[in-house]
C-alpha cells in the first residue's frame, strides 16, 4: 500500500516542479529582454557623456609631465603587497554555505533517499546483490551526468551534484566489498582509485574547486572504506603519495590552496597513526617523500612570484615541525642515532633559501620567515641532542616561531595559531614536570626534564620580548597579553624551582621550604630589576612588591621558626640560619632602590603594609637570635619565648614606633606618624593588660623604667624636631619681606 502513494507523491512533486520551472524560465526571458532594451536606449547617451572624459584621459596618458612619480614610488614590492591586511577568509566560506546550503542538504538527502530505497528493495528481496551494486553505480553515474549537463549555467550547483554522484560511487563500492564480498580488496582499491582519478579529471575539466574538494575527501577516505583491519601501510602510503603528487600538480595549475590543506591534514593523520601503532624503518622514507611534496606545495608562490603568503609560511612551519616529531619519534623508538640528523637537514634546506634571500639583499618577509624557521630547527636539534622531551620542546619552539613570524609579517593568523599552541605547550610542560615524581638519580641541570624546562623557559622569554607592544603606552595592553605575561613568568618560575627542589629533596622539610621561599624572593627581585626591559606594567610591579612582602613575612615567621626548631633538635647545623638570612639582600635592595622609584607609596595603605612588614621582620629576627643564643634545646625555648614576649618585645615596638614617628615628622608623612602612635598604643595595651601580670617584680620594674626612659626621650626628640621645623617655616616667611625691603 505504501509504494503507490510514494509514486503518486513523486509524480505530483515533478508536476509542481515542472510548472515552477516554466514560470521561472519566462521571468528570466522577460528580464533579459528588458535589460537589452534599456542598454540599447542608454548606449548613445553614455558614449556622449564619456567622450570628453575619454579624450582628457587620453591626453593625460600621453602627457609625460603629469602624474610623474619616481621609480621608488611606482614600484610596490611583493613583500609590501603580502604585508597588507588580508580579508577575512571566513566570509567567502559562509557566503558559499548561505547560497548553497539547500543544494548541499538536497544532495545529501537524495543520497540518503537512494540508500533507503536500496535497503527497502533489499529487505523485500526484489533484487540480488550484484544487481544492487549495479543500480548504485548506475545512479552515481546518472547523477554525475546530470551535473555534467548543468555545468554551463549552474556551475556551483553542478559541482555539488557531481560530488554527490561521486559519493554514491564510493559508498556503493564500499558496500559491495564489505557487505557482499563481490570482489577482493585489491579490486576494490583499484575501483576506488579509478573513481578518485575520474573525479580529479572532472574537477580539472570543469575548473571547479568545490568538486576537487569532494574528490580529495573521497580519495583520502577510500582506504578506510575498503580496510579489512589488516595493516598494509607501505601499500597505503604508496597510494597516498600518488594522490599527493596529483594534488601538487592541481595546486600548481589552478592555485586551489584548500586542496593542499586537506591533503596535509589527512596525510599527517595517517602517518602519525602508522608510527604510533607500528614503528617501522620504511615509514622514514614516506615521511621524507611527504616532506618534499608539501614543502614544494608551500613554495609554489615563492618560486612563481617571490611571495610567501601567510598560509605558505604556516605550511612551511607545520610541515617542518610535524615531520620532525614523526621522524625523531621513529628514531627514538628504534634506537637510531643521531637523532638530530633530520632537524639539521631541514635547517640546511631552509638555510639555503635564507642565504638565497641574503644574496639578493632582500630582507623582507621571506628572509624573516626562512631565518625564523632555520634558527628554530637548529634550536630544536640542539634540544633533542640533549634528550629533551620531544613534544614539549618542539611545540615550545614552534610557538615562538609563530609569534616571531607574526611580528615580522603582521598576519594575525600566526598570532591566533600561537594562542592555540601555547596552552598545549603549558599542558605538555606540566606532564614533563610530573616526571620529577618518579625520576631517580637525575644529573644536576643536564637531565631531560630540566633541559626541556630550559627550552620552554628560553622560548617563553623570547615570547615576552616579542609580545611587547609597538606602542609604548602600556595602558592599552591587551587583556590576553597580560594573562600571557603572568603565565609566562609562572612557567619560568616553576621550571627553575622544581629542579632545585628535586636536588634538595633529601633535606629536611624546613630547609626545602626555606630555600623555596628564598628562590621565590630572588626571582621577584630579578623581575623588578629588569622591569623596564620586560616592560612590566606599573600595576604588575606593585603586585610583585606586595607578593614579595607576603613571601618575606612567610619566610621570617614559618620558615624561620622551622629552621630554629630544626637547629635546636640537631636535625640541621646552625649554618642554615645564615642561609635563612640571605633574604635580607633582596629585601634591602627592593626597599632602598625599587620602592622609591615605583608608584608603591602613592597609596596610603602601602605605608601601613611596609611598617607592619618591617616591625614583623625585626621582631621575629631578634626573637630567633635570642632563642639561638640562649636555648640549649627545644624544651628550654618554650620558656624563653614567654620571657622575650613579655620583656623585650614591648621595648622593640617602642623603639620602632619612635623611629616611625620621627621619620613621619621629618619627611612630612602623616601615615608614618599614625603607624607609630598605633604601635605605641598596641604596646601599652599589651603591657598593661597582659605583660604586667606575667612579670616578677624585678622584671616589672626594669620594663617600666626602660619604657619610661624611651618614651621621655622620644617626647624630647619630637619636641625638638617640632621646634626646628617651626623655625624653618618662620625663616621662609621672613625671607620674602627682607628681599622686598632691600629692593625698595
Amino acid at each position: 500500500m505504501e509504494f503507490p502513494f510514494i509514486i503518486l507523491f513523486i509524480v505530483v512533486m515533478l508536476f509542481i516542479f515542472y510548472n515552477l520551472n516554466n514560470k521561472i524560465q519566462k521571468l528570466e526571458n522577460q528580464i533579459s529582454e528588458l535589460t537589452r532594451k534599456i542598454s540599447d536606449k542608454n548606449e548613445q547617451s553614455i558614449e556622449i557623456k564619456d567622450a570628453p572624459q575619454n579624450i582628457n584621459q587620453a591626453v593625460t596618458f600621453e602627457n609625460p609631465y603629469e602624474n610623474k612619480r619616481s621609480p621608488q614610488e611606482e614600484i610596490k614590492t611583493e613583500h609590501e603587497l603580502s604585508a597588507e591586511p588580508q580579508k577575512d577568509w571566513t566570509i567567502p566560506v559562509f557566503d558559499f554555505l548561505k547560497q548553497n546550503a539547500l543544494t548541499i542538504i538536497g544532495i545529501f538527502t537524495l543520497v540518503l533517499g537512494i540508500g533507503y530505497f536500496v535497503k527497502y528493495a533489499i529487505d523485500k528481496n526484489w533484487i540480488g546483490e550484484t544487481a544492487r551494486v549495479g543500480i548504485g553505480l548506475a545512479i552515481g553515474v546518472g547523477i554525475i551526468a546530470i551535473g555534467h549537463f548543468l555545468r554551463k549555467n549552474y556551475s556551483v550547483f553542478s559541482s555539488i551534484i557531481t560530488g554527490g554522484g561521486i559519493a554514491v560511487l564510493y559508498f556503493t563500492t564500499t558496500i559491495a566489498f564489505r557487505e557482499y564480498h563481490l570482489f577482493t580488496q585489491n579490486t576494490a582499491f583499484i575501483i576506488t582509485t579509478c573513481i578518485t582519478l575520474i573525479s580529479i579529471i572532472l574537477s580539472y575539466y570543469y575548473k571547479s574547486e568545490v568538486l576537487i574538494i569532494f574528490s580529495m575527501f573521497g580519495g583520502f577516505l577510500a582506504p578506510l572504506m575498503i580496510s579489512t583491519g589488516q595493516s598494509n601501510y607501505p601499500f597505503l602510503f604508496t597510494y597516498l603519495t600518488v594522490l599527493n603528487i596529483g594534488m601538487l600538480i592541481i595546486v600548481f595549475l589552478n592555485r586551489w590552496k584548500s586542496v593542499g590543506w586537506i591533503a596535509f591534514f589527512f596525510t599527517n593523520i595517517y602517518l602519525f597513526y602508522w608510527i604510533f601503532e607500528k614503528t617501522e624503518i620504511v615509514s622514514i622514507y614516506f615521511y621524507i617523500i611527504t616532506y618534499i611534496i608539501f614543502y614544494a606545495l608551500a613554495l609554489i608562490d615563492y618560486f612563481k612570484k617571490n611571495i610567501l603568503s601567510s598560509w605558505n609560511i604556516l605550511m612551511l612551519i607545520l610541515i617542518n615541525f610535524s615531520s620532525i616529531i614523526g621522524l625523531v619519534y621513529i628514531f627514538n623508538e628504534l634506537h637510531y642515532e643521531p637523532v638530530i640528523i633530520f632537524p639539521t637537514i631541514f635547517a640546511l634546506v631552509n638555510g639555503f633559501l635564507l642565504f638565497r634571500e641574503y644574496g639578493r639583499k632582500n630582507f623582507g618577509i621571506n628572509y624573516s620567515a626562512f631565518a625564523g624557521i632555520t634558527i628554530s630547527l637548529l634550536t630544536a636539534a640542539f634540544a633533542l641532542q640533549f634528550k629533551t622531551h620531544l613534544i614539549t620542546s618542539v611545540w615550545a619552539i614552534e610557538a615562538t616561531l609563530l609569534l616571531y613570524i607574526w611580528k615580522k609579517t603582521n598576519h594575525n593568523i600566526f598570532k591566533k595559531c600561537f594562542y592555540v599552541l601555547f596552552p598545549l605547550v603549558i599542558i605538555a610542560q606540566i606532564f614533563t614536570w610530573i616526571k620529577y615524581l618518579d625520576a631517580q638519580n637525575l644529573a644536576i641541570v643536564f637531565n631531560p626534564i630540566f633541559l626541556t624546562s630550559f627550552v620552554t623557559v628560553i622560548t617563553t622569554l623570547f615570547n615576552l620580548f616579542l609580545l611587547k607592544k609597538i606602542s609604548p603606552e602600556k595602558e592599552n595592553i591587551n587583556f590576553f597579553e597580560n594573562i600571557f605575561a603572568i603565565i609566562s613568568y609562572t612557567i619560568i618560575y616553576f621550571g627553575l624551582l622544581l629542579e632545585i627542589i628535586y636536588h634538595i629533596s633529601e633535606k629536611p622539610w624546613a630547609v626545602i621550604w626555606s630555600i623555596s621561599l628564598l628562590f621565590s624572593m630572588y626571582y621577584i627581585c630579578i623581575l623588578l630589576f629588569i622591569r623596564k626591559k620586560l616592560e612590566i606594567s606599573k600595576e604588575f610591579q606593585i603586585g610583585l612588591i606586595y607578593l614579595f612582602i607576603v613571601l618575606t613575612i612567610n619566610h621570617v615567621s614559618f620558615s624561620g621558626l622551622s629552621i630554629v626548631g630544626s637547629i635546636l633538635v640537631k636535625k640541621i647545623s646552625s649554618s642554615y640560619y645564615f642561609l635563612h638570612l640571605l633574604y635580607l639582600i633582596p629585601s634591602l635592595w627592593i626597599g632602598l632602590k625599587i620602592l622609591p622609584r615605583t608608584d608603591f607609596f602613592k597609596g596610603k595603605i602601602s605605608y601601613w603594609v611596609s611598617a607592619f612588614a618591617l616591625t614583623f621582620v625585626i621582631s621575629f629576627e631578634l626573637y630567633h637570635l635570642y632563642i639561638l643564643g640562649n636555648a640549649k634545646d627545644l624544651l628550654q625555648s618554650y620558656t624563653l619565648i614567654k620571657h622575650f614576649s613579655i620583656l623585650y618585645l614591648p621595648i622593640i615596638w617602642a623603639v620602632l614606633a619612635s623611629i616611625f614617628i620621627y621619620f613621619g615628622l621629618k619627611k612630612g608623612l602623616p601615615e608614618l606618624n599614625k603607624v607609630g602612635f598605633v604601635l605605641i598604643g598596641l604596646m601599652i595595651l599589651k603591657l598593661y593588660t597582659y605583660d604586667v601580670w606575667q612579670m616578677d617584680n624585678v622584671s616589672r620594674i626594669i620594663a617600666f623604667i626602660i619604657l619610661g626612659i624611651i618614651l621621655l626621650l622620644s617626647s624630647f626628640t619630637f619636641q625638638r624636631l617640632k621646634n626646628i621645623i617651626t623655625n624653618l617655616v618662620d625663616k621662609k616667611d621672613e625671607n620674602p619681606k627682607n628681599e622686598n625691603s632691600e629692593s625698595q
